[in-house]
């Protein structure tokens, strides 16, 4: 966990063997356009990837286990310092922003008091403030160690060809690169993976999203070939887990649907409304239980992770007549499955709580309710799921330790027949939690999935943070071309029958596990 970003002079480490002629054009590409642009060569280029998530959905955030890897698609911003030469003599840092397809991500530029930091207007949907996001969070970071620093200026072209609204983290992976761009350009040789992952989990709230911080950790962290389990409590933990060398060999599709849920757009209604669920149903088992939730790493300071710590803390019910509460030595499985069995009693209300009912259960105001979990982040919603929520967060929890000890254990190399259809049901258990449960699917994911397995898939589920975006699908290898045929026949051709072969290209890939962060 003490590692630090890599620097590298060459990226072929970077990429799967078959893509490495089409990313060097793209690299050279992005250097010759900034030579054009700013008149002199870029000093370096900051590089973050996507994630896909393999298994854990929507749980990061209530500080449970996760399972994603890197995959190729990535964040490149090219980097140089700016000088007297440039004109630049303010004490302010002047920073111009310029992508690649200026048709489509306007250049713009942003002035930065020394002892400053970029403004950023969450309400407007602007690529800019991914950029500033990271940028302040850098800043944070190298004030905290020296109160006087003073940001440089900075010239920057971006490339990115993570989809944006696809489920695959365009968005984590933009403040990675700018958060690393930026320390890299002020003077900091080496940086921290954790700590770049902590800044940008961070960061990335500023644009209006109550970030978890899988994606970071899965684009900083990642190792080429391998999945990356990340758990979140006590502390942020990262370790690569290889997969099986099995015959055929485990294969993940990604698929797109072409259905754009941008969650800093639709937030409100989606994506930040199931964080405020989770954190509403961690404090009204806390109370109903009589337990004492301590502030933690969620993004509202108290999540469901910590509900299960301070049950089975060994503590004493403060409820009259006192609740029986969980003892410390339970194995941690036995505990999740012991949360999940206790949640439908404790959240039977089937149609949702009202503002109303859960201020009165947590002793508050609904005003008080509403300023503590609802103004940082607001959402939209009369009635609050929480039973559901609480349940597809214990469930999943289960399956992230199910699909990481099928990974993990020797024999499962020797009868692939069993390993991957054990992996796919999996899958297909949490697709089923986001559909029914979490209601984070769509009718277009769902359709996705099931021609998936009709076409022989093992597993298929939605990745990311749903309501559209991707799909992800374990395939036997010499299924690949039978599942990418019958989604263009049954989805893409229907759903669009002028689609070009270019857009086809870009719906379906054979993913492999790509390289985190890189310099």
């Amino acid at each position: 966990m003490d590692e630090t970003v890599p620097i590298t002079q060459s990226i072929d480490t970077l990429y799967p063997d078959a893509n490495i002629p089409s990313q060097q054009q793209r690299w050279q590409g992005l250097v010759n356009q900034f030579e054009t642009k700013y008149g002199k060569k870029p000093a370096f280029v900051a590089r973050s990837p996507g994630r896909v998530n393999l298994i854990g959905e929507h749980i990061d955030y209530s500080l449970y286990e996760v399972l994603p890897m890197a995959i190729a698609a990535d964040v490149l911003i090219a980097v140089a310092v700016s000088s007297s030469e440039d004109g630049v003599t303010a004490t302010d840092a002047v920073i111009p922003m310029l992508n690649i397809n200026p048709h489509k991500h306007r250049p713009s530029e942003c002035t930065v008091p020394s002892q400053g930091e970029a403004d950023i207007d969450a309400t407007v949907h602007e690529w800019t403030n991914y950029f500033k996001a990271g940028f302040n969070g850098a800043v944070d970071l190298l004030r905290n160690e020296n109160e006087k620093f003073s940001p440089c200026s900075m010239q920057i072209l971006v490339d990115g060809n993570v989809p944006a609204g696809g489920g695959l983290s365009s968005s984590a992976a933009f403040v990675c690169a700018s958060a690393l761009a930026v320390l890299r350009a002020n003077g900091r040789e080496h940086v921290k993976k954790k700590e770049l992952v902590e800044l940008a989990i961070i960061s990335e709230r500023a644009v209006g999203v109550n970030s978890g911080g899988m994606d970071q950790s899965a684009s900083v962290f990642a190792v080429k070939g391998d999945a990356l389990s990340v758990s979140f409590s006590p502390q942020l933990r990262a370790e690569a887990i290889p997969f099986p060398k099995v015959v055929p060999p485990i294969t993940f599709m990604i698929a797109q649907s072409f259905v754009t849920s941008d969650k800093h757009v639709t937030a409100p209604r989606c994506y930040n409304l199931r964080v405020v669920e989770c954190t509403l149903a961690a404090e009204m088992m806390a109370k109903k239980l009589g337990v004492e939730l301590q502030d933690d790493s969620g993004p509202l300071r108290r999540s469901l992770r910590g509900l299960q710590h301070a049950f089975y803390s060994g503590g004493k019910s403060t409820r009259n007549p006192p609740r029986p509460l969980g003892k410390p030595e339970t194995p941690y499985k036995k505990q999740v499955e012991e949360m999940l069995s206790i949640t439908p009693r404790l959240l039977d209300n089937e149609e949702g709580y009202t503002r109303e009912e859960i201020a009165q259960t947590l002793s508050i105001s609904v005003s008080t309710l509403e300023q503590r979990y609802m103004t940082k982040f607001p959402v939209q919603a009369t009635r609050f799921q929480l039973g559901k929520r609480a349940r597809h967060v214990f469930s999943e929890a289960l399956r992230v330790l199910a699909f990481k000890e099928l990974l993990q254990t020797p024999d499962s190399a020797n009868d692939p027949h069993l390993l991957l259809p054990r992996l796919g049901a999996l899958m297909n258990e949490t697709q089923e939690s986001c559909r029914e449960v979490y209601e984070c699917s769509c009718p277009e994911i769902d359709q996705l999935c099931g021609i998936a397995r009709d076409a022989g898939a093992y597993g298929s589920r939605l990745t990311g943070a749903g309501w559209g975006g991707c799909t992800v699908h374990l395939v036997p290898k010499d299924k690949v071309e039978h599942v990418r045929t019958a989604w263009i026949e049954k989805y893409y051709r229907r759903r669009e029958p002028d689609i070009s072969d270019e857009k086809l290209e870009e719906a379906v890939v054979v993913s492999e596990a790509g390289q985190g962060s890189m310099v």
